[in-house]
């Protein structure tokens, strides 16, 4: 292919394309087109290699090089397998694959992403006799295919990884701020044209120093690129090593040629932040050009010298209980800016806009900039008098007197009156309060009887077509209702926002606090926790499914697949079961099932965890002859997990997910599946030689009794179960089926 005239892409964060224009002109791209999330460009080689050694605020950058039909899989595969491949691929590189988009006969990425993998394989295949070997990490060359109606574009990701990792994390925070946000934030704010004017920076929450390190990276004309260790040029057979040498020695000698300020400066009052800051400011190689020390906000002053820019991403509340805590902290921002900094410019991100009304700022300009999910506002202010802001007791009082917040606190505290006495009756610690009860207020509201008492307040995520702001109203609105209702201090309130998850994302880390607590369930006891994932590791409306299956366990040998923190197997423990064996992809959650077991006292030999892909780990246990009396199969509604061999669709794979579950099953044994996709339809014809029983109603609990489909759960049996010789094959002393 010609590398005189190119077309590409560089993505950024959603608000930040703007800059990334700004950027690209700078390295001599051409015909520069920006869009809401990325922007197309043309331009040599050259200016491909020069995007990925100085741009700041990329994430990616993918060389376009086809557009093909995409009308069906198979088109999909013959227009892909007509490329002539040895121009990318050299004898022996390495692959991988990655796709985005969609359309109606491709409607997952990775199933896009295998056909892309499969039509270069046997293209090469057909020509050189040989076909390159799949490295997930690092590969020689790597791939994308973008999806859009009935074509799709192929690209070389010639990023290779995201250019937002710098490589100088060694420490981070609970949220951390992504390096090319913080460098977009910088931009915005005219630190380039201050720092070449002598003006300083101030950090005054520098946090794990992100926008410190950045700010330096600016001051020193330090290409971000340059102490990366791998690109996906790297192993691609266009790749001119020369003027990639050329390129990174103009950079080092860009980089020696400044001298070093101490004129960027960080404060924190918490000291583990301050020794964070300084382990990034190593890794990076700008601690010369750094001033950081431990300094509460309220003792900030001036730096000597000429105006300067102060820039910080305060915290915005990412729990409903910290939120309480914020507008004092930003009242207090703003009374140091006025006090101490007239004059100055500043910046600040916040991802809780109404927080900023404390400031007593008025901001010139407003800009809308993404932290990954997160949604943020960009501040910038010049410094000078304001109005004061009205106390942070005001403001609370005066959301809470707001009609919605009172029709919010009524319809709670009704639904409370209905269900405590049903829950104090029936023994039930852990149930939910309010569901969506009014559409416009989309929460869910769960209380948990540990000591103290807890409440798990998960806010459905907005559509496209509801107004942000509108949507952190009612937030506002919802905290200033709930303490008094539940009578609980915002510090025992946690929140969460939920949104579609791609993946295992829905059971990732959101924090990392290691805080839990014990809460009681049937007579059993079960770990949760509140802030480290989106979902507590407790599903309440399962409650009535856990206690048929102790019912059920007496005396079997129970399996429990996709089994999470394990709760159906100390339930089956509970009831009596001889044995049991429960499987999932996560060492969390393993870990997680096992202290649920052992709080109980039933922790042993008999109870096996192990760590595999459910579906693989079904056909192994097959060929080996295990066998089990009772099984729950509860799967996620869909999975592209990299760690899986293949996607799971709940809808469209449950008859063969099923039937291979039934294979291990004894005879007279029963099968447990259950599903929380809103739409799932079983497929009778698929499993028309098993008896199914439909136990959605029968297990769904009086508290999830608005929403009835929140979960199916079905008892399986076949008509022909496994021979009754296998009784016993599996779970002897010493044997796990599988492994």
């Amino acid at each position: 292919m010609s590398t005189e005239s190119l077309t590409w892409i560089a993505t950024a964060p959603v608000g930040a394309a703007s800059v990334l224009a700004e950027e690209l002109a700078s390295v001599g791209a051409t015909a520069v087109r920006e869009r809401r999330s990325d922007v197309r460009f043309d331009g040599p080689l050259e200016v491909g290699y020069r995007t990925c050694l100085w741009s700041r605020t990329a994430t990616r950058v993918y060389l376009v090089l086809d557009r093909v039909d995409a009308t069906s899989a198979t088109s999909l595969h013959a227009a892909l397998e007509r490329i002539d491949w040895r121009e990318h691929l050299g004898p022996g590189a390495t692959l991988a694959c990655s796709a985005s988009g969609g359309n109606a006969a491709l409607r997952h990425t990775l199933y896009a992403a295998q056909r892309l993998k499969d039509a270069v394989c046997d293209g090469l295949r057909a020509t050189t006799g040989t076909r390159p070997d799949v490295r997930p990490h690092r590969p020689d060359v790597l791939l994308h295919l973008h999806v859009e109606a009935t074509s799709a574009e192929l690209s070389l990701d010639f990023s290779g990884e995201s250019l937002h990792r710098r490589g100088y994390r060694v420490a981070g925070g609970r949220a951390p701020l992504k390096e090319n946000v913080a460098a977009a934030v910088l931009l915005r704010a005219g630190w380039p044209a201050i720092c070449a004017a002598g003006g300083p920076l101030v950090d005054p929450m520098c946090g794990t120093g992100t926008l410190l390190l950045e700010a330096a990276a600016i001051a020193a004309d330090a290409a971000p690129g340059l102490d990366r260790a791998y690109f996906g040029f790297s192993g691609w057979r266009g790749h001119l090593p020369a003027l990639w040498e050329q390129l990174r020695r103009e950079a080092l000698e860009r980089r020696a040629a400044r001298a070093v300020r101490r004129a960027i400066l960080g404060f924190d009052a918490d000291a583990d932040a301050v020794r964070a800051t300084l382990a990034n400011a190593a890794a990076a190689g700008f601690e010369p050009w750094l001033h950081v020390e431990r300094r509460a906000l309220a003792a900030q002053r001036r730096p000597p010298g000429p105006p300067g820019l102060l820039v910080c991403n305060p915290p915005y509340g990412e729990r409903l209980g910290a939120e309480a805590t914020l507008p004092a902290l930003y009242t207090e921002l703003g009374r140091v800016l006025r006090e101490e900094f007239a004059g100055w410019q500043a910046a600040i991100l916040t991802g809780n806009p109404p927080l900023a009304r404390h400031l007593g700022l008025f901001a010139k300009r407003s800009h809308r900039l993404f932290n990954g999910a997160i949604e943020c506002r960009l501040l910038r202010f010049d410094v000078g008098a304001a109005a004061e802001p009205e106390p942070a007791s005001v403001t609370q009082g005066r959301w809470a007197a707001r009609p919605g917040a009172q029709m919010f606190a009524n319809r709670l505290r009704k639904n409370l009156e209905k269900l405590e006495p049903w829950a104090r009756a029936a023994g039930i610690e852990c149930y939910r309060v309010y569901d969506a009860d009014m559409p416009e207020y989309a929460f869910a509201v769960d209380l948990y009887g540990c000591e103290p008492r807890h409440a798990f307040v998960q806010e459905y995520a907005a559509p496209a077509t509801v107004d942000p702001e509108k949507a952190r109203e009612r937030r506002r609105e919802v905290l200033a209702a709930l303490p008094a209702v539940l009578g609980l201090p915002l510090a025992q309130v946690h929140s969460r926002t939920r949104r579609p998850q791609k993946g295992t994302a829905q059971y990732e880390k959101r924090a990392t606090t290691a805080e839990r607590h014990a809460v009681r369930e049937g007579g059993l006891r079960f770990w949760v926790n509140f802030r480290d994932y989106l979902d507590t590791g407790l599903f309440l409306d399962h409650r009535p499914t856990r206690a048929l299956l102790r019912d059920w366990a007496k005396d079997a040998d129970f399996l429990n697949l996709f089994c999470y923190t394990g709760t159906a197997t100390v339930y089956a423990a509970a009831g009596g079961a001889r044995s049991s064996v429960s499987v999932d992809l996560s060492n969390t959650y393993l870990a997680w099932a096992q202290d649920n077991l052992a709080l109980n006292g039933l922790a042993g030999p008999r109870h096996r965890f192990v760590r595999a892909d459910c579906l693989e780990w079904l056909a192994s246990a097959a060929a080996e002859g295990a066998a089990f009396d009772l099984i729950f199969l509860d799967p996620p509604t869909f999975s592209n997990s990299k760690r899986m061999q293949r996607v799971l669709d709940v809808q469209r794979d449950h008859p063969a997910l099923i039937r291979s579950a039934a294979r291990l099953l004894r005879a007279d044994g029963r099968l447990v599946f259950s599903t929380n996709f809103s739409r799932f339809e079983i497929d009778a014809a698929a499993l028309a030689d098993c008896d199914i029983e439909d136990l959605s109603a029968r297990t769904l609990p009086r508290d999830f009794a608005r929403h009835p489909r929140i979960h199916r759960t079905f008892l399986i049996r076949p008509r022909t179960a496994a021979p009754s010789a296998n009784r016993g094959a599996a779970t002897g002393p010493g044997r796990e089926p599988g492994v």
